[in-house]
């Protein structure tokens, strides 16, 4: 049997028509709007570092110091957000996510700091592992909760979400007394990030190197799976591009990573402790992937997988194109509903973790908002508010232009009033062009 090539005399003659860039895009087979996102993220980064450069006489945004911090603040959101993914597809909303991040970090940091040291001892090298178990499976059972509620009970989303904004918001208060739990276990505080909080130079490297085997096994098996079931191929030269720039991102981010070194203060104090001698010009450490962008970086891999590779993720989206249709071809919507939320709930959970653990302390202010910046993070990068359309990556993409906002103002000085005018203008143009994109493809 002859293999099947891309190249058909119906797509010879409208590749004849289209123009360069169509016939770039059509071969590579890159979704135009993560590539919209992506520009407008670049747009946003030159912008900022222009602007600062023109006030100040330099930029400080395109620096190794902000960007890596900018990865590290947009960790907890990005978490939130691939499970909000879901949540939208299906044509539900949760608001609920910033006030279960606030009450699960709460429990967690009692239960570090008042309960567990009372029966393991202080210190104990389990006392982090049982309260992120805890944390997470406390949020797991929040947005079950919240899902039997919708699913079974008929209660709109909007409203037993609201109410949970309310009712965990106010349960951390009491739990905590209105107080500040802090300082958590030094083990979970690496977490949340810092110069501890980091894998290093080497450790980056690896990482780096194992993602660039990733991207060319993903190729080349995406290629062998499309001769297998006679699929048309893309063109060597598209994959070729599309491996060369996947592994030249990965490696920039290295890069990137490994050029911001550890503060001064904080370099002595570690060879003091290790008895290393530092040189006349300083040491260098460098600080390496933070392990939130790494434990973001694997939610997005495993949602990616469970939304595109999993019977889960065509119900998800089945449900979200026709609710009725998906329940009469068999789907059972209502318990897919308890676990859509159930899996918001875990994320929360997780997201509490990271944002704990980098503040050092659990307050009753932690994860405010949250619930709209995740909303927005979602609906930026492409999750339509009609159901039916939406992307892991594209709410990552999502969270990192929004915090890349917010990091930006606060570089040139805008003050929270205008940060709060920005954000949500942001939203309501890309809920705008949301519209738009679905009549152009209807």
């Amino acid at each position: 049997m002859t293999q099947t090539t891309s190249t058909t005399p119906n797509t010879g003659a409208q590749a004849a028509q289209e123009g360069p860039v169509s016939r770039f895009l059509r071969a590579t087979e890159l979704d135009t709007r993560l590539l919209g996102m992506v520009g407008a993220l670049l747009l946003i980064w030159i912008g900022f570092h222009f602007y600062g450069y023109l006030k100040n006489g330099f930029g400080s945004f395109l620096t190794p110091r902000n960007l890596w911090n900018l990865s590290v603040q947009t960790a907890s959101i990005g978490i939130m957000a691939t499970g909000m993914v879901l949540v939208i597809v299906t044509r539900h909303i949760d608001l609920s996510v910033g006030s279960v991040l606030g009450f699960c970090a709460i429990v967690m940091g009692v239960m570090q700091v008042q309960v567990l040291p009372q029966f393991l001892g202080l210190g104990h090298p389990l006392i982090w592992i049982i309260a992120i178990l805890c944390g997470l499976a406390l949020g797991s059972a929040i947005g079950a909760f919240h899902g039997w509620l919708i699913a079974y009970r008929g209660i709109p989303a909007f409203i037993v979400t609201l109410g949970g904004l309310l009712v965990w918001r106010g349960a951390a208060f009491l739990v905590a007394r209105g107080e500040t739990i802090s300082p958590v276990d030094s083990t979970f505080a690496l977490l949340g990030g810092g110069p501890y909080g980091a894998v290093g130079a080497m450790g980056s490297w690896i990482v780096g190197l194992l993602a660039c085997a990733g991207i060319i096994y993903l190729i080349l098996h995406g290629r062998s799976q499309r001769r297998k079931f006679e699929f048309p191929l893309r063109p060597v030269w598209a994959e070729t591009f599309l491996g060369v720039i996947g592994c030249g991102i990965v490696l920039g981010a290295v890069l990137l990573v490994n050029a911001y070194p550890w503060p001064k203060g904080i370099v002595k104090q570690y060879a003091e402790r290790n008895a290393i001698e530092v040189p006349e010009g300083g040491l260098f450490i460098s600080h390496g992937f933070a392990i939130p962008v790494l434990i973001l970086i694997a939610v997005g891999i495993v949602m990616t997988f469970l939304m595109t590779r999993t019977r889960f993720g065509r119900y998800v989206f089945a449900i979200g194109g026709n609710p009725e249709a998906a329940e009469l071809a068999g789907i059972n919507t209502r318990w897919m509903t308890v676990k859509i939320f159930a899996l918001m709930g875990f994320l929360a959970g997780l997201s509490s973790v990271v944002a704990s653990a980098r503040l050092n302390s659990a307050t009753n202010a932690l994860g405010t908002l949250d619930e709209l910046y995740v909303i927005a993070s979602a609906v930026i990068g492409g999750t339509s508010l009609g159901g039916g359309i939406g992307t892991i990556y594209g709410a990552i993409i999502g969270a990192l232009v929004m915090q890349s906002l917010q990091t930006g103002m606060v570089l040139i000085g805008f003050d929270a009033a205008i940060q709060q005018v920005v954000v949500g203008s942001v939203l309501v143009f890309a809920v705008y062009l949301d519209k738009l994109y679905r009549s152009k493809s209807k």
